[in-house]
């Protein structure tokens, strides 16, 4: 082979170029390289058409001759690729392929999804498919690229590849039919579920792949004779032991029948009567056949013939349900043809098995002595049968699971390769795929690896060009992020480089799932059930478990250790443990100084049941509690509204500091998507709006908490008065202010709430407008010139096709349309913060009934027990607490956890994604063996 020009990845294809050319290629957003793949003609396959398995997102525009015809127009100032010529026996083949990728190269992290690159790739073919080289099986096994269909028009019975698919189809149909035999016949002591490989086998070559064919053709083949073989003796052998059964049990009946009577003249009626002679008809009937056939030959017959039933001492299979039945066996005595062919009629009709019996007892007996020899013989027979079936079967399991996860992986390829289009000229096929930018060198790897493996004497090499559609979205994951990122995909799949929340889902998800929840109990038998599942993660029992719930509560392991540890904290702020108080440190709050100051005696202590404690009395309150809430408000007839007015005023700042997050995160997605203009016309005015209102009143309440103590607390205002009148410009003289000025303040901050209003609803669109009519005066400034390309990079594109896209440009704008747009995100942005506001008071709601539910579980079932303290009262308490625990278990971890849980997550998706996310995007589903075999193992 001559090589006129040998190349490497590193070469620099805009060598060539002029300075304005390089500039053009500069301010594209992707880098470029390219990827070429030689053919050798004196093989009868292509070199790496087996990179099928392997490659990823390929985006070709461009067919073989447009790709040619840019090779041979480089000289005249069109973007090209240099020209690579292969010559042998007269022959010259040009190849050239191109990868082409979308991706925007930065960091890599959870917050924002990896850059992927949609590659394109021409495969070399004269009409045989794929080679199964190392270099199929390598990308499949790594799983990092995602195929496009090419053929969308192409039926999927038309394509080129269907007739391989078939074939693999019909090799799973044998598979199929193996596993079946193997679970019918195979002995029950070495039986097994049959398991993947530990080592998964690589993708056929075209030979093994005929080997396994025939292998598998003849395996089956074999196991259907041997079967039909096995299935026949044993039918021979159960009538076998019918008839010997038959003829031993009634053997001793027949000897007193066909003795004549001691008055019976034979002579005289033979005379009279031809059919005197006794006959026989013997056989087995079903046993639940027995009632309705007795008593029809009873009344077909009128009572002329004897019938005899008797059960079979042993029980044998059943013909066609396979199943051990107990068969009776049944005599009938007639006289005469005509009851005989009515008896006759009768066992035909109830499909019963008879049998030749002969009316001389010594033709019975040597006809007992021929079945029993008969039987020995062919048991004899059944038992090399069934040892060389067992062999056969045997090896079907030492190679079916091999067998099946190869061809899967031969059928995966064949599949991927119908999405492929062939060119013009069926020397090429044109394939498309997404490729991770981080990929990328794997990606390089395995092409070297496909080359060498092929026996390609030319390295391959590929490029990277924009492409027109939006990318799919792929997140790196792990097993404890994965739950997290499900969370978020069940309500929309991120866009191409948008804010992941899966990053700030992890610390905010289970905080509000503890704020409702919060009990230490509880949160550390959650703890301890996750903890549980976490060490025992690679069981291989638990993780293909086929229960539903069970998988989705086992991938979500690590989300219900955090919400565990999580509800421990919020438990010990609220200092509950399975609704009791724990007295970690002493109590603030001391009761010898009140009664001092009150002189109260022992009699006031017993007969008052409830006492209140003044704080303005010196030495009672001698300051806030170290951690959480002071134990003595559990036994407080007041410590419910206390406990309201704090939980209330925590979830309304929990929530409103939430959706604050969730906007201003909206600021990376404009700074990213480089929308500068969103940030001061949306981003800056919603702040304003949700600070100035919402913000403010955390302010109030926060400045309330520090400005009045306890010494102040009965002339300390409402919140909730100074939050009304701030809307209707008023001053209540009843509601004394907060701090000097307040009412300046509270009106300052409403005009600005309200100056934002028409800016969110109007600044975007006028912007957009504005735009629109600058983009139109440069384009007419422009006059006639047209760009060489299309946006997509094809060197292919019609001047037609660009001058559509021009005339749909200059139609885009659509002023009605876009205001419509911002006035529903503005209507909805401005009635959201408060309804999004109000729904944060489910926080407080479930926490309070969280509490309740366990504070009655407490009292009508545990503190009844305390009652007793004899022996009797010991085991009643064991059994009370075997109900509270089965309750506690069933209502409150199960049942509560499953409503705090739902809550969480509509409050992220509603109340906190909203703001920010628009869910939009679709899944990398890339290609990878280990997927799909994994679907088919659990289907």
């Amino acid at each position: 082979m001559n090589v006129n020009k040998r190349v490497s990845p590193s070469c620099d294809p805009l060598a060539s170029c002029d300075s304005r050319k390089k500039r053009e290629v500069a301010n594209q957003a992707f880098p470029w390289s390219y990827i070429c793949y030689p053919f050798s003609p004196k093989q009868s396959r292509p070199l790496d058409l087996g990179l099928a398995n392997c490659l990823c997102s390929l985006s070709v525009r461009q067919s073989v001759e447009g790709l040619q015809d840019a090779l041979a127009n480089r000289s005249e100032g069109r973007r090209g690729f240099p020209e690579y010529r292969w010559e042998s026996e007269g022959r010259v083949l040009d190849s050239c392929c191109s990868w082409f990728i979308n991706g925007v190269n930065g960091a890599e992290s959870v917050s924002r999804k990896d850059s992927l690159s949609v590659v394109s790739n021409l495969f070399a073919t004269q009409g045989s498919w794929a080679p199964c080289s190392g270099v199929r099986s390598e990308l499949g096994e790594l799983g990092i690229v995602e195929f496009r269909d090419l053929n969308p028009n192409v039926n999927a019975f038309q394509r080129k590849f269907v007739n391989e698919v078939r074939r693999c189809e019909e090799l799973e149909k044998t598979f199929a039919f193996l596993e079946q035999e193997i679970t019918r016949s195979l002995s029950p002591s070495l039986r097994s579920p049959l398991q993947d490989p530990l080592l998964s086998p690589p993708a056929p070559q075209p030979r093994e792949l005929l080997t396994i064919e025939e292998e598998s053709e003849r395996l089956a083949r074999e196991l259907r004779e041997v079967s039909r073989n096995r299935d026949s003796i044993r039918a021979q052998l159960n009538q076998l032991c019918q008839y010997r059964g038959v003829l031993t049990q009634m053997h001793f009946l027949t000897a007193s029948q066909t003795a004549a009577p001691p008055s019976f003249d034979p002579t005289g009626l033979a005379e009279n009567r031809q059919d005197a002679r006794l006959s026989f008809v013997a056989g087995v009937v079903h046993p639940w056949k027995v009632p309705a056939f007795e008593r029809l030959l009873w009344r077909a017959c009128r009572g002329y013939i004897i019938v005899d039933f008797r059960e079979m001492e042993e029980k044998l299979e059943h013909p066609e349900s396979g199943e051990m039945v107990q068969w009776t066996i049944f005599l009938i005595s007639y006289w005469g043809d005509q009851i005989g062919q009515k008896v006759k009629k009768i066992c035909d009709c109830f499909h019963t098995q008879t049998f030749p019996y002969s009316e001389s007892q010594a033709e019975r007996e040597q006809v007992l002595d021929g079945l029993k020899t008969r039987i020995e013989d062919i048991k004899s027979v059944m038992n090399e049968t069934e040892q060389y079936l067992q062999q056969l079967l045997m090896r079907a399991v030492a190679v079916l699971p091999q067998w099946r996860v190869r061809v899967q992986k031969c059928k995966a390829i064949q599949m991927v390769l119908n999405l492929c289009s062939p060119s013009v000229t069926e020397k090429c096929l044109i394939a498309e795929a997404w490729c991770p930018v981080r990929q990328l060198p794997a990606l390089q790897s395995a092409l070297r690896e496909g080359g060498r493996k092929s026996g390609s004497s030319v390295d391959s090499f590929y490029n990277r060009l924009p492409a027109s559609t939006s990318p799919p979205t792929l997140f790196p994951t792990n097993a404890f992020t994965a739950g997290f990122q499900n969370i978020v995909d069940a309500y929309g799949v991120a866009s191409y480089r948008e804010v992941n929340p899966a990053l700030y889902t992890i610390i905010t998800f289970p905080f509000l799932f503890a704020v409702m929840f919060g009990d230490v109990g509880h949160g550390l038998l959650m703890t301890l059930a996750a903890l549980w599942m976490v060490f025992e993660e690679k069981d291989p029992k638990l993780r293909n478990s086929t229960n539903e719930i069970w998988r989705m509560m086992f991938g979500g392991r690590y989300l219900i250790l955090l919400m565990g540890l999580f509800s421990i904290y919020t438990g010990a702020i609220y200092n509950e443990c399975f609704s009791r108080g724990l007295v970690v440190f002493p109590s603030s709050w001391h009761v010898g100084p009140h009664a001092k100051y009150y002189n109260w005696t022992d009699e006031v202590f017993r007969t008052n049941p409830f006492l209140t404690l003044d704080p303005n009395v010196t030495g009672v309150f001698t300051g806030p509690y170290p951690f959480g809430i002071d134990p003595i408000w559990g036994m407080a007839s007041n410590h419910l509204t206390f406990l309201n007015s704090y939980k209330m005023k925590m979830s309304v700042i929990i929530g409103i500091i939430h959706m604050t997050f969730g906007v201003c995160l909206s600021f990376f997605n404009y700074v990213h998507f480089r929308e500068i203009s969103s940030v001061f016309l949306v981003l800056i005015p919603e702040l304003f709006f949700m600070l100035c209102l919402f913000g403010y009143l955390i302010f109030m309440v926060i400045f309330k908490w520090v400005a009045y103590g306890p010494m102040h607390s009965n002339t300390a205002p409402s919140i909730l008065i100074h939050f009304i009148d701030m809307f209707l410009f008023t001053e209540n003289k009843a509601n004394q202010d907060l701090y000097p000025g307040q009412m300046t303040v509270q009106k300052v901050l409403v005009v600005l709430a309200l100056c934002s209003v028409p800016v969110l609803l109007l600044g975007k669109p006028i912007h957009e407008y504005i735009t629109f009519k600058k983009k139109k005066r440069q384009a007419a400034s422009r006059g006639e010139r047209r760009p060489l390309l299309s946006e997509n990079g094809s060197i292919n594109a019609q001047q037609d096709d660009l001058d559509t896209k021009l005339q749909e440009e200059e139609e885009e704008f659509d002023g009605a349309n876009v205001f419509m747009h911002q006035a529903i995100h503005t209507i909805e942005y401005c009635l959201g913060c408060i309804s999004n506001t109000a729904s944060y008071l489910r926080l407080w709601a479930l926490s309070l009934a969280h509490a309740q539910l366990s504070e009655v579980l407490w009292v009508m079932l545990m503190s009844n027990s305390f009652s007793t303290t004899s022996y009797v009262g010991s085991i009643i308490m064991v059994v009370i607490f075997a109900f509270f625990a089965i309750l506690t278990v069933a209502i409150l971890l199960i049942m509560e956890g499953l409503s705090a849980f739902l809550h969480a997550l509509r409050l992220h998706w509603v109340e906190f994604q909203n703001k920010f996310y628009s869910g939009t995007g679709y899944k990398l589903n890339p290609f990878a063996f280990a997927s799909l075999i994994c679907f088919s193992s659990t289907n």
